[in-house]
């Protein structure tokens, strides 16, 4: 025969509490294990970044010269615009300058239609920065994954696009390309 218990307020409470507490360490637990997932994330996107760099700094100042900048000069691993109270504004990936042009690179591992518009907020920012400056600033972009719709926006933005093909960056510009200034 089963055993009846009598259920009674007090044991029906007890037990939805227990419940409770239950439900809300198992809840800490997984927000937790998705913060640790996310920083993993989050380390994981800025090693492909760092990837991408590599593959891109190497050979970008010869591909610009053989387009006839001759760039003297290059900062690559994030060249930070500060403003007067050294607050950080904007950080360019590479920088390559001459004594009549900037081009600020962005280096993504995967470019996407955001990557573009805040690229030329960067831009913008740099022009603001060196107003005083005469030189032309310009833009670039490069990716290891350029889907074909977002590397037409790029160039009809005025960017220049360099693609991963293989373990080497190339610069396939379309007839009549005109890059952009800022």
């Amino acid at each position: 025969m089963a055993s009846t218990e009598t259920l009674t307020f007090e044991k029906v409470w007890a037990a939805l509490m227990e419940n409770r507490e239950q439900m809300k360490e198992s809840q800490e637990n997984t927000e937790k294990s998705l913060k640790i997932l996310s920083e993993q994330m989050g380390g994981l996107h800025n090693k492909f970044g760092e990837m991408a760099e590599h593959l891109v700094a190497p050979g970008i100042v010869e591909r610009f010269n053989m387009l006839g900048y001759h760039f003297d000069g290059i900062a690559d691993r994030g060249f930070k615009i500060l403003d007067a109270k050294r607050n950080l504004k904007a950080e360019i990936d590479i920088l390559l300058e001459n004594g009549d042009y900037i081009i600020a690179v962005e280096v993504k591992a995967d470019v996407r239609k955001n990557d573009i518009e805040h690229h030329i907020k960067r831009l913008e920012i740099l022009r603001k920065q060196r107003i005083k400056d005469s030189r032309k600033i310009r833009g670039a972009i490069a990716g290891a994954v350029f889907y074909p719709k977002i590397k037409e926006q790029a160039l009809e933005n005025g960017f220049y696009v360099l693609e991963q093909t293989g373990d080497t960056m190339k610069m396939d510009l379309p007839e009549g390309f005109k890059p952009k200034e800022w």
